[in-house]
């Protein structure tokens, strides 16, 4: 057997698993900074223009209205800022070290963009603890008295909705152990025709 074809085919793999993980970390950085900048975007919005008087869009349904959240979703635990940064830290640094390990193909692209979701909705929910002490909310559902919200809390519920169909219904429970197991990188290696068909 020839070593030397095989050592270069181990180096060439890895280069490419190196390249991949470059380019979906790129991915990840972009996106976020993309859906952060609109999250902020949006709040400076309703601070600007919201603080004096509602927006009714529909009546008796649907406004937007300005309201400062010091707790956490849907107002829960008050006045927990540091705590509630550390532990955003925490969830921040879990997400991208499972989109890390993630296999970088396109089977698993759906599980990408959840970790995106997530992870744009708490940057952009911890930088507004951090700098004002409080989460700006305004999105307002008055028909079902639904706790105000933001478009951050709606990234974060979208992709974990997301997430619990993607487990339920898309894809394997061997498909989705390699996430948490040593057998991500040997199945990211793998020709993509040939995984989990």
């Amino acid at each position: 057997m020839n070593t030397n074809a095989f050592d270069n085919h181990s180096v060439d793999v890895k280069t490419i698993n190196q390249k991949k993980n470059g380019i979906a970390m790129l991915f990840l950085l972009f996106a976020v900074l993309v859906l952060t900048v609109i999250d902020q975007w949006t709040k400076r919005l309703s601070a600007l223009y919201l603080k004096e008087q509602p927006v009714v869009l529909i009546e008796g349904v649907f406004e937007l209205t300005y309201l400062e959240n010091r707790g956490a979703a849907f107002g829960l635990f008050k006045n927990q800022r540091i705590i509630f940064l550390f532990i955003t830290i925490i969830v921040i640094a879990i997400i991208v070290f499972l989109y890390w390990k993630v296999p970088k193909n396109r089977r698993f692209l759906p599980m990408r963009i959840v970790g995106v979701g997530l992870l744009s909705g708490a940057v952009g929910n911890m930088i507004d603890r951090y700098f004002h002490g409080y989460v700006i909310d305004f999105f307002y559902f008055r028909l079902i008295d639904f706790p105000v919200f933001n478009v951050a809390d709606i990234y974060v519920t979208v992709s974990t909705a997301a997430l619990i169909l993607l487990w339920l219904f898309y894809y394997k429970e061997e498909e989705f152990d390699v996430i948490f197991t040593k057998k991500a990188r040997s199945i990211s290696e793998e020709p993509e025709d040939n995984r989990y068909e």
